[in-house]
């Protein structure tokens, strides 16, 4: 879900957790359930069709370029991540 996009697509220093690289990253607990809201979407639209829905498996943290913007159902960073940059295909 990484490595390949980031490889294809020419991205530098994305798609891996080395030293120097962006550490982009969401840490998951794959054991919690829960139904979907629409109180809880964070989608720009504020409607999803999964709406009632329940799942398994929920996101505890997002990292963006290692800061991190989204803990335990809240954004906590306004800073937008690095614009990705695209290497042409030759």
């Amino acid at each position: 879900m990484c490595h390949a996009p980031a490889e294809c697509f020419r991205i530098p220093d994305r798609g891996y957790l080395d030293e120097g690289a962006y550490a982009d990253l969401v840490v998951v607990d794959p054991d919690t359930s829960w139904t979907i809201s629409k109180e809880e979407l964070l989608y720009k639209c504020g409607w999803s069709p999964l709406e009632g829905d329940p799942v398994k498996g929920r996101i505890d943290q997002t990292y963006v370029n290692g800061q991190l913007v989204f803990d335990r159902g809240r954004i906590v960073s306004d800073k937008p991540g690095k614009r990705l940059v695209f290497t042409p295909l030759s």
